[in-house]
C-alpha cells in the first residue's frame, strides 16, 4: 500500500462510504460486541445520530457532534447556531425531546473577542428560543496555526418514549423529506469558491427542527421506522446508508425531490447534483404507508410547506439493487444513487 492509502484525505470526512469504511476499520471492528451498547440499548452498534440508554422504562438519548464551518459566518448563520441546531436536530431525529445542551468551544489564539461574543450570543440566543437550558461545557485555546479558527463540539441530550433507530425501516415505507435540500452546502460551497457576491439569493437552511419535525415524530412514532437529518453527504448519503443497512432497495423519484430554482441551478452550473450536498434544516423520514398521507399534511400544517413524498421502499428485485438506492430520472429512466464525497472542507 502506497503512502496515500496511510493518510486520512478530505473525503474520509464527508459523510459517505468512505467515511463509515475507515470509522468500521478503526473503530467499530475493535470493540467488543458487548461494549457497543448500554443493555436495552443502542450504541455504535447501529451507528444512528446518536445513542440510546435506557434508564428504567425510559429512554435517554445522547449525541455528540463537532463543527467546523468556513466562513464562520455566512447567509442564515454562524457556527453557533450551527453547533445548536445540528446538535439538537440529532436528538429530535432519535424521536427525543431536547433537555440539555452542553459544549466545548476551541480557538486559535489571536481570535477576536468581539467574534467569539457574537458567536457564543447566537448559541445562547437559540438554546433560550428552543428553551433548552446550557447545563455546562468547556473552553480551550490553541497556539496560532495549530487549528483554523474555531471549533465548536455541542452535546445533546433528550428523552424519549420510544427511539427511533434507522435499521427498522420496513418493505412499504414511504420516503418523505420535509423541505427543499441542498441549500447549506450550496451557500458554503459558494462561499469558498468567492462566488457568494454573485450567488446573493441562496441562504443556509440551518434551523433546528423541533417544533415542525418533532410534533410528527412523536404523534406517529408507531409508524415512523427511520428518520435523519442529512447534513455530510447529503441526502444521497442518508438514502445509501438505509439501504445498504437493511439489504432492500429504495426508489425514489427525482422530479419529487423539492430543491429551489437558484439552488439548483448553481449546483448544476458547478456540476455537482444537489442529492450530494449538505442541508441542516430538513429531515428524511420513512414512515409507514398507512401514516405517511397523514403525516404529509400535519407536516405541512406544522409549517413544513414543501415537504414531500420523494419515493418508497421496496424488496429489492434482484442482486444488483440489494442495498442499494434507484431513481427514476426527470426522463424516465432509472439510475443507481451513489453516495458521492464532494470532498468540501469546514463544511458543518
Amino acid at each position: 500500500m502506497g503512502s496515500c492509502g496511510m493518510r486520512i484525505e478530505l473525503h474520509h470526512g464527508a459523510g459517505s462510504r468512505e467515511m463509515w469504511e475507515l470509522l468500521n476499520k478503526l473503530v467499530v471492528s475493535k470493540v467488543p460486541r458487548d461494549l457497543m451498547k448500554t443493555p436495552g440499548g443502542y450504541g455504535i452498534d447501529v451507528l444512528d445520530d446518536g445513542a440510546v440508554v435506557r434508564v428504567g422504562e425510559h429512554y435517554v438519548v445522547l449525541t455528540v457532534d463537532t463543527y467546523t464551518v468556513n466562513p464562520i459566518f455566512f447567509e442564515g448563520g454562524d457556527i453557533g447556531k450551527l453547533a445548536v441546531s445540528g446538535t439538537l436536530n440529532d436528538v429530535v431525529m432519535m424521536g427525543a425531546r431536547p433537555v440539555a445542551f452542553m459544549d466545548t468551544i476551541v480557538v486559535e489564539e489571536g481570535f477576536e473577542i468581539p467574534l467569539l461574543e457574537k458567536i457564543i450570543e447566537s448559541v445562547t440566543n437559540l438554546l433560550k428560543e428552543e428553551e433548552v437550558p446550557l447545563v455546562g461545557g468547556d473552553f480551550k485555546v490553541m497556539p496560532r496555526g495549530s487549528i483554523d479558527r474555531i471549533t465548536i463540539t455541542g452535546v445533546g441530550m433528550g428523552l424519549a418514549k420510544k427511539p427511533i433507530i434507522d435499521v427498522n425501516i420496513e418493505p412499504g415505507d414511504v420516503i418523505i423529506v420535509t423541505a427543499p435540500i441542498a441549500e447549506h452546502g450550496a451557500v458554503i460551497l459558494a462561499h469558498q469558491l468567492g462566488l457568494s457576491e454573485e450567488i446573493k439569493a441562496l441562504k443556509s437552511d440551518l434551523r433546528p427542527l423541533t417544533k415542525t419535525v418533532l410534533p410528527v415524530i412523536e404523534r406517529y412514532a408507531d409508524g415512523v421506522h427511520a428518520a435523519r437529518d442529512p447534513t455530510r453527504g447529503g441526502l444521497a448519503a442518508t438514502l445509501n446508508e438505509w439501504a445498504e443497512s437493511t439489504g432492500l432497495t429504495i426508489l425514489i423519484d427525482r422530479s419529487r425531490v423539492p430543491v429551489r430554482s437558484d439552488v439548483r441551478d448553481f449546483l448544476d452550473a458547478m456540476g455537482i447534483d444537489p442529492l450530494n450536498v449538505a442541508s441542516e434544516g430538513v429531515a428524511v423520514l420513512a414512515i409507514k404507508r398507512s401514516m405517511a398521507e397523514e403525516a404529509l399534511n400535519y407536516l405541512r400544517k406544522a409549517g413544513e410547506t414543501h415537504a414531500a413524498m420523494i419515493g418508497e421502499v421496496v424488496k429489492p428485485s434482484n442482486p444488483i439493487v440489494r442495498g442499494r438506492v434507484v431513481a427514476l430520472t426527470e426522463v424516465g429512466g432509472k439510475t443507481i444513487v451513489e453516495a458521492k464525497s464532494i470532498n468540501l472542507p469546514r463544511i458543518c
